[in-house]
């Protein structure tokens, strides 16, 4: 396997801390900027901010300026988004559901 192929891609996608926990705070629906940071508890405002960036840059999310008074910016998932969301992040979400007791118990007896 090439160190630029699909697979690694995606991967990298859910490598990042904040990125698949912004994905799920976004499948409800659009939000702004500063319910994100409430919602999601823990994260900071600078790596929210990169998260942010780093998901548009994917194609993941997308940026809408909306000019209500005051404007303000939206964050939604993208068509492609969504797939992400709905697939493989649902379905890593029924495996941990199933088998996160099996492995936090492997994890701590192996001291890690």
């Amino acid at each position: 396997m090439l160190a630029d192929c699909r697979l690694r891609a995606a991967t990298d996608l859910l490598a990042h801390t904040w990125d698949p926990v912004v994905l799920a705070g976004l499948r409800p629906g659009p939000r702004r900027r500063r319910d994100l940071l409430t919602a999601i508890g823990g994260v900071s405002d600078k790596a929210l901010t990169e998260t942010l960036r780093r998901l548009v840059a994917n194609g993941l999310i997308a940026r809408r300026s909306r000019p209500a008074a005051p404007p303000h910016v939206e964050y939604a998932l993208t068509a492609l988004g969504t797939t992400l969301v709905d697939g493989p992040m649902r379905a890593l979400a029924a495996w941990t559901l199933a088998h996160g007791d099996a492995l936090l118990a492997a994890q701590e007896a192996a001291g890690t």
